[in-house]
């Protein structure tokens, strides 16, 4: 692999473990996709909304790593412990799963208006999009040095295929997301790559 995408990869990979956990917003794009209704406006709202938190994250993590160099050291700590939680989480839900997967049915389609309002309301009033977007993604970027803005981009675009996916691909993956078990193996990758990203940041730090 080359070095100079390593980082875009590691955003990928980072980017994608965060956004793909069972929740309101995968749901609500998923539900769209299969309605058929306003899919386009929900998939670029949802991907443009990571994409700028993301932004900030990199950016504003960053910019007070490198006023302050020492707080690479707090923001790992901080960061991999968060990471390790969330990784926690994930494999407990892997060993104990709660028996459910999205649920994806709905009436029938609304208009536009209501469906962009919801999405914009799930997204940014989500305290968890920020704790993700802004401080993990932002953290774990910071560990890159001047490439983290590499490792952003790469967090962004997995934003934006995973969305496209969910949303464009809904009539195939709504089959799929519908089992628990398909939502095991899921969590079993988000928590291995939690836990391996926790443990690299608390070591680096």
């Amino acid at each position: 692999m080359n070095s100079a995408f390593a980082p875009a990869f590691a955003g990928f990979g980072t980017g994608l473990s965060l956004i793909v956990a069972i929740g309101a917003q995968n749901a609500f794009v998923l539900r769209q996709g299969i309605r058929r209704d306003a899919v386009l406006a929900v998939v670029g709202i949802c991907a443009l909304s990571d994409a700028v938190l993301i932004a900030l994250g990199v950016g504003g993590v960053g910019a007070v790593v490198v006023a302050w160099p020492a707080a690479l050291t707090v923001v790992g700590w901080i960061g991999g412990v968060f990471l390790l939680g969330y990784g926690a989480l994930a494999a407990r839900r892997v060993v104990r799963p709660a028996g459910t997967a999205l649920e994806v049915e709905g009436g029938a389609a609304g208009s536009r208006r209501r469906a962009v309002l919801t999405c914009l309301a799930l997204t940014w009033l989500n305290p968890h999009v920020y704790l993700d977007t802004v401080f993990l993604v932002g953290s774990v970027a910071a560990d890159h040095g001047p490439s983290r803005w590499t490792f952003g981009v790469g967090a962004a675009l997995a934003s934006l295929c995973w969305f496209a996916a969910l949303g464009f691909g809904a009539r195939l993956l709504g089959r799929f997301l519908a089992r628990p078990a398909a939502w095991r193996v899921l969590d079993a990758l988000v928590a291995t790559t939690m836990i391996v990203l926790g443990v690299t940041l608390i070591a680096g730090a």
